[in-house]
């Protein structure tokens, strides 16, 4: 028997590729057409941006604490959010949540791990690079990381929120991406970090200038490891 998998979505883009991951790369292990079962509680990102932009993480943990309540009620036995700037509020959510939950940034730092990288710039929202939950997760792993400046930040932030989320992968960001990469790559980056579970959507690892960590494919593919532990 397989585990149950509970998504608790952040954009539709972000949860779409990660769901959609799971089920591409489970026939492999499972057998044709085979996947763990999936569901996934989707509030509107509209509500969980007024706690984001608020900076109140202890409001958004309560929001994502009552859709995990509802995926442990269908029998959902762990629970993943594709969405990295959500995770801020896990200090607030773990201690409450019925289910257990596998952390993104532990995710991509195992790997980071696995492909002996030591030193990872984080691409993502304002909110998610200016925040601790990559630092502190690859701290416990050796592995150090750097952000864009203030500029970039500010600038990817709006390429996220203005088109990524709604679906619109203009080329001019795609090749702002790769600009920004380029410019961690000279300050001692050895891999970049797709922090946001948009990005892998418009980032092309054969074009980027540095190694990526698409975190939203790592989520999935933790996600599928844990169900059929």
């Amino acid at each position: 028997m397989t585990k149950h998998i509970g998504i608790v979505a952040g954009s539709a883009e972000g949860a779409a590729l990660c769901y959609r991951t799971i089920c591409l790369e489970a026939p492999a292990r499972m057998g044709e057409h085979n996947h763990p079962q999936i569901t996934m509680n989707s509030v509107p990102l509209a509500e969980h941006m007024n706690y984001v932009r608020a900076d109140d993480w202890e409001g958004l943990g309560e929001i994502l604490l009552a859709s995990t309540q509802k995926l442990a009620g269908v029998g959902a036995d762990f629970a993943i959010c594709p969405d990295n700037t959500y995770h801020q509020a896990f200090k607030y959510l773990i201690p409450k949540s019925p289910i257990p939950w596998i952390h993104i940034a532990v995710a991509v730092a195992e790997e980071a791990r696995r492909l002996n990288h030591q030193h990872l710039g984080i691409l993502g929202t304002k909110y998610l690079t200016e925040s601790s939950v990559y630092p502190e997760a690859l701290e416990s792993f050796g592995i150090r990381s750097s952000i864009p400046d203030e500029t970039e930040r500010t600038r990817i932030n709006e390429i996220i929120f203005d088109e990524l989320v709604n679906g619109v992968f203009p080329e001019s960001s795609r090749l702002y991406f790769n600009e920004v990469t380029a410019k961690l790559k000279k300050r001692g980056c050895d891999a970049v970090v797709l922090g946001c579970t948009e990005i892998p959507l418009i980032v092309r690892p054969d074009d980027c200038p540095l190694p990526t960590l698409d975190s939203t494919r790592l989520l999935a593919r933790a996600a599928l490891s844990k169900a059929l532990e």
